[in-house]
């Protein structure tokens, strides 16, 4: 069933409604085609989602009648943000699509020293723009209760900033202690705290740059003795942390 996302000033529960306005008016009707009486699941953002039947198609907006609200409880308890080294051609859209799949709640294009990628001002707002398009569809596809945010593209010292407002900050690094003071680390991730993992372009981090995260208080954990490409590296730490937080 296909779903939606809605402010939360669009959904009238006393009245059994919610307003549907924007792109989405025509992916509706000219896109998919959705007809009258047919359902449909909004998620207002947050933890409620709404099973609807299409009442009226308009052209500005669809009117949809609620038939129940639920608390399906999908997300992490825990708010996982990707900080990931540009790649280079079209790499950051695999890896955003499927760190949405996995449960990431925000993913944040960083510019490290060895990123062939380098992007201005005009290019990189066309990007991010972009690569929300594609975190609104991942999010829709995957069931997901919120639409996570990519945020612009940034420095790694203002990433390193921005992770300073986190309980927990992880960078993969071959340098790191064994597979045993890893697993360590993440059975000390408890439920509510928010989790920030970097992750380098395709020639790593600079150990500049690692030194530098450590000092900010990241802790250096490995992924394994194989070497993972950078578009492997971030999905393969998400999916462990997924595995281990998930709600029963």
């Amino acid at each position: 069933m296909q779903r939606f996302f809605v402010e939360t000033y669009q959904i009238e529960e006393e009245n059994h409604c919610i307003h549907v306005t924007g792109a989405d008016v025509n992916h509706i009707k000219n896109v998919l085609r959705m007809k009258q009486g047919e359902e449909l699941w909004i998620s207002d953002g947050g933890t409620k989602e709404y099973r609807c039947e299409i009442e009226s198609l308009g052209d500005e907006e669809v009117l949809l009648h609620i038939i129940y609200a639920q608390e399906p409880n999908y997300e992490l308890p825990n708010r996982i943000y990707l900080f990931q080294g540009l790649p280079k051609a079209d790499k950051m859209e695999l890896i955003i699509q499927k760190a949405v799949e996995l449960g990431a709640y925000a993913i944040v294009p960083v510019e490290t020293k060895r990123c062939v990628v380098k992007l201005d001002e005009k290019k990189a707002a066309k990007k991010t723009a972009r690569w929300q398009q594609i975190a609104e569809s991942a999010a829709k596809q995957s069931k997901r209760m919120l639409i996570p945010k990519i945020h612009e593209v940034m420095s790694f010292q203002d990433a390193l900033k921005l992770a300073e407002e986190l309980d927990i900050r992880l960078i993969p690094y071959e340098l790191a202690k064994g597979m045993k003071e890893t697993k360590k680390i993440l059975n000390q991730i408890r439920p509510g705290q928010s989790v920030g993992i970097f992750i380098g372009p395709e020639g790593g981090f600079e150990e500049n740059e690692v030194s530098q995260a450590l000092e900010k208080g990241a802790q250096a954990i490995t992924l394994g003795r194989r070497i993972l490409r950078t578009e492997t590296a971030g999905l393969a730490i998400l999916s462990v942390l997924m595995f281990q937080l998930e709600n029963d």
